[in-house]
């Protein structure tokens, strides 16, 4: 048994680790540390208290899937509902002819099935943050003087979306990924996204093969960091098929991450990756120098930090894109 997960999945590493050992399966682990991080306050870029979008509001982001039977289940923009990595696994367990649902479709699916709802998503704190962060737009005073309800439906966003837009806010997320008893491999990652993001955008968390993917055959891999990127050149999918191609994990995942030096265009160059091949072999790189995952086996009795490995990315914003 093993888990691996992103630094932040700290608060529910322990008890996926039991969910395992109580005989639960490589999605139990992964969808019980998830929801652990979800309910935390204060991590905000994933589930509840997460940063919200340009017009103050929550939309939620996860998918899970099985790495045995390649099932999937994935949620996108959803608004009110906490835990996300939840109701993206009744998507799959429910064996819906889908894999993905998105915003209203989603929250209807999630009320149809009794999920948990919550009707105040933020506190004041992250209220705070997000007008001081849309101070450069003069959009914060507009929207705090009136009601949202109450704004034009064709307000212009996209200008001010780009002026809010905060390279250390960006992006966040939480990766887990589970091998049990059995051998099944599971994988699940949950994002409140980009901060101050344009309502509706969607990352790569939900996008099975962008920022989430899992095959018993070879492995699996979770993706946190600008999502655009990952969605543009499949980073998930693209380390396990080098792990089908016969690649070492540590040769599969430095390729998939070098990948995304030949994007062209904007993006901030952020990206991290955690991945682990079907022997239990894993790995964590990182665009950024110092980031962690962490580790834990079912012999462990506390989890393990372990240092990702630096695959530098250029960072190319404000014009500054490859032609």
């Amino acid at each position: 048994m093993l888990i691996i997960a992103s630094h932040n999945g700290a608060i529910g590493i322990h008890q996926a680790m039991a969910a395992l050992k109580g005989g639960g399966s490589a999605l139990d682990a992964v969808e019980t540390g998830t929801r652990l991080v979800e309910a935390n306050p204060d991590e905000h870029s994933v589930g509840y208290n997460g940063y919200p979008n340009i017009l103050g509001e929550l939309e939620l982001d996860a998918s899970i899937m099985h790495g045995r039977t390649l099932d999937s289940g994935a949620v996108a923009a959803m608004r009110g509902f906490p835990y996300a990595i939840s109701v993206a696994r009744q998507v799959l367990e429910r064996k819906l002819p889908h894999v993905l649902l998105a915003g209203e479709g989603a929250e209807r699916f999630a009320r149809e099935i009794g999920a948990e709802e919550r009707d105040e998503m933020l506190t004041d704190a992250v209220r705070q943050a997000w007008s001081k962060g849309l101070a450069p737009t003069r959009l914060s005073e507009r929207l705090l003087a009136q009601a949202l309800p109450d704004l034009p439906e064709d307000a212009p966003l996209l200008g001010l979306v780009k002026l809010a837009t905060d390279p250390e806010r960006v992006a966040g997320t939480v990766n887990f990924i589970a091998i049990d008893s059995s051998g099944d491999i599971g994988s699940g990652v949950s994002t409140s996204g980009w901060a101050w993001k344009y309502p509706g955008r969607i990352g790569d968390s939900p996008i099975i093969g962008a920022g989430n993917y899992a095959d018993n055959r070879y492995g699996a891999c979770a993706c946190t960091g600008m999502g655009e990127m990952a969605i543009r050149a499949g980073t998930a999918r693209s380390v396990v098929l080098y792990l089908q191609m016969g690649m070492t994990l540590e040769a599969a995942a430095h390729t998939a991450m070098r990948d995304l030096r030949d994007l062209g265009g904007d993006y901030i160059g952020g990206m991290n990756l955690i991945a682990l091949d079907r022997h239990g072999e894993h790995i964590g790189l990182s665009s950024e120098a110092g980031r962690k995952y962490i580790v834990q086996t079912g012999d462990m009795a506390q989890h393990a930090e372990r240092q990702r490995g630096l695959v530098e990315l250029p960072r190319r914003w404000g014009g500054a894109g490859r032609d």
